[in-house]
């Protein structure tokens, strides 16, 4: 088993949902981050952000006071040792634009998980 962790963009949450969908993936759990990369950052992203509707105004005014920090989603999921590649593809394919902030995707290892309705464990659970 493995988990995968995507930080993406915001305005690519419903679509990055959708793309997991189709692949048989419904399964993830998502958060609402804050972070940046080592390029430097573009603030009009996060004006054109404020400007779209994606952002309010009082986050836009947390992220220019703590350090200029990007809003983003993070996602995790786990999936079955054979399943990685489809599902890190679907997140590339709807997530890659080509820019600095698109995100990052990491794979870590799972040695064990348990439901805790059932207290099964293993594989079964994923």
């Amino acid at each position: 088993m493995k988990e995968i962790m995507a930080v993406i963009r915001l305005n690519k949450i419903g679509a990055t949902k959708k793309a997991l969908l189709d692949e048989n993936f419904p399964a993830f759990t998502g958060y609402k981050v804050m972070g940046r990369g080592k390029a430097k950052v573009n603030f009009e992203l996060v004006v054109d952000e404020v400007s779209a509707g994606n952002v309010e105004s009082s986050l836009a005014e947390e992220v220019s006071e703590t350090h200029r920090l990007i809003p983003k989603r993070l996602i995790e999921l786990v999936v079955h040792d054979e399943d990685v590649q489809r599902a890190v593809d679907a997140i590339l394919k709807v997530n890659s634009n080509g820019h600095p902030g698109d995100g990052k995707i990491f794979v870590l290892p799972v040695s064990e998980a348990y439901q805790v309705r059932t207290g099964e464990s293993g594989e079964a659970v994923v």
